[in-house]
């Protein structure tokens, strides 16, 4: 049952170490969960955030770009053990305003009871793992190397300032994915919540300016593009990190004067497929295929997203598919057994029974019983088949529950149909013949960058990498290389003589430089 909600009126920013009030225009947030129904349906009002506008989104890039101060600022140059002390001190903050979050995870972005408190504690998770890859790469950093009598002390230093700019489906885990390698790593950032998701950062706010030095985080609500544009024309970002559509990453890109100086850390829309071999085993494939393709209502960039059916197989695994969509649990997030909630964008609905209408007026048939039945806030996940290229839902990433399928005789078909992809995120390939499995590996390795073997396509384990080719991504992210996007290597070099050992040696007793130092963090 969907409880009663006191409005979270939020009326302050962070930026340069303050909290600021905010006595300007405002954004309503609403959900899209009614205590309602019927012809008397309405959406729910959670809040509202401060709608910044341009001179507050400079404010801030000023901030986060005299923090940094071109290198010199204390943040940079600081030792990486206080820089993990900070880190530290904010997570264990933060797991205090867990039951807050997690509520507005639930209201804002419908996301049900049990993925919410997994987004909100794999972000615990993902921060201590980040600190403990921190301190591995600070400990093997901690020596020297001699080449041609040069010695060589390497370590990974920051970039600059970075904006940063977080999904809606994800909007902690994903959010911080990019904001906490970057700022444990040295550099400054100007963090933009998304457009939905948005009420659920205030109650961390507190936490960032207790726990960093001013103008490493500075936190701004507001309209992307009166935000993000501004603060790229500028030319004082040097890393754009972005999680969300290529071509909100094109504009915002196009827009920096010095292009060829601006790193971008991307993670972008994927249109993973699935393919069934004859060999599959059914009751496995039918599993993962439903949770590839219906967690979270397939609003994840790592859904399956059309799946390909050998032809052999086609009718028993559609069989048994279609009977497991319908016989999913769809409420709202508070009940502890939905697996579909409804979707938390407005318009979404329209959007998905248009790919659906489209798909039926050039051939498609809806698969499964239910399949398309709407309500005010949700339609019923449709299993789509035939589907065919000329249809929107072939080549659109849809973003929610609608099920396109493919059926081949050749294995030809769907690896030519990756191959002319835009996208290489990810693949899911099931079957159980080696000699098969083998070449298909090879070959689908080629085409994404994560390949799954009888399993639905997935980020985690964080530990792994996390990337994609093509209009899917740019830089890895995953708890070690998200460290590395964000950083770049740099080293002191000395020739091997008697004055250069005898100072590096001064320089290390003393202790009294916080890059060229061999300490060893515990």
């Amino acid at each position: 049952m969907i409880p009663e909600i006191q409005p979270l009126e939020h009326r302050s920013y962070l930026v340069d170490g303050e909290i600021k009030p905010w006595t300007g225009e405002i954004q309503d947030v609403y959900s899209t969960l009614s205590k309602t129904s019927g012809a008397s349906y309405q959406k729910t009002r959670v809040g509202s955030v401060p709608n910044l506008g341009e001179k507050e989104a400079l404010e801030a890039l000023d901030a986060a770009y005299t923090a940094y101060d071109q290198g010199k600022g204390v943040w940079p140059t600081m030792k990486v053990k206080d820089r993990i002390e900070c880190m530290t001190r904010f997570v264990e903050k933060m797991k205090e305003k867990r039951e807050e979050v997690v509520e507005l995870l639930k209201w804002e972005i419908i996301k049900n009871h049990n993925d919410a408190y997994k987004e909100f504690d794999r972000t615990i998770d993902y921060i201590y793992d980040t600190i403990e890859a921190y301190k591995d790469i600070d400990r093997d950093s901690g020596q020297f190397e001699k080449y041609q009598g040069v010695f060589a002390h390497i370590r990974r230093g920051p970039i600059g300032v970075v904006l940063c700019l977080g999904p809606y489906n994800y909007p902690l885990n994903e959010t911080f994915s990019l904001l906490i390698p970057a700022i444990i790593m040295g550099n400054t950032a100007v963090f933009k919540p998304a457009k939905h998701g948005v009420l659920l950062i205030s109650p961390l706010l507190e936490a960032f300016k207790e726990s960093f030095p001013k103008g490493v985080v500075n936190i701004v609500f507001g309209r992307g593009r009166a935000i993000a544009s501004p603060i790229m024309k500028s030319g004082k970002v040097d890393v754009l990190s972005l999680i969300g559509h290529s071509t909100s990453a094109n504009a915002l890109q196009e827009l920096h004067p010095k292009a060829n100086r601006l790193r971008t850390v991307y993670g972008l829309e994927a249109k993973n497929p699935g393919i069934v071999l004859k060999d599959a085993d059914l009751d496995l494939t039918v599993a993962e295929c439903i949770s590839g393709t219906l967690s979270y209502n397939g609003q994840r960039c790592t859904a399956l997203k059309i799946l390909y059916l050998q032809e052999t197989i086609k009718d028993a695994f559609l069989s048994k598919f279609t009977e497991a969509v319908d016989a999913l649990a769809f409420g709202d997030p508070w009940d502890k057994n939905a697996f579909l909630t409804p979707l938390p964008e407005p318009g979404k609905v329209a959007y998905i029974k248009e790919l659906i209408d489209d798909a039926l007026a050039k051939g498609a048939k809806i698969m499964n019983k239910k399949g398309g039945q709407v309500s005010d806030n949700f339609i019923w996940p449709a299993v789509l088949y035939p589907v065919t290229k000329d249809m929107r839902v072939y080549k659109e990433e849809q973003f929610g529950p609608i099920v396109p399928v493919v059926s081949f005789d050749s294995i030809e078909h769907p690896l030519n149909d990756m191959a002319e992809s835009d996208y290489g995120q990810q693949v899911s390939i099931f079957g159980r013949h080696h000699t098969k499995l083998a070449r298909l590996i090879d070959i689908l390795a080629n085409l994404v960058c994560r390949v799954n073997l009888n399993s639905a396509c997935q980020r985690g384990p964080d530990i792994y990498p996390f990337t994609g080719r093509k209009d899917s991504g740019q830089a890895t992210l995953s708890v070690k290389d998200a460290l590395r996007a964000f950083s770049i290597r740099t080293f002191l070099a000395f020739k091997e003589n008697d004055i250069n050992k005898q100072t590096v040696r001064d320089i290390l007793d003393s202790n009294e430089s916080n890059f060229l130092n061999t300490d060893f963090i515990l």
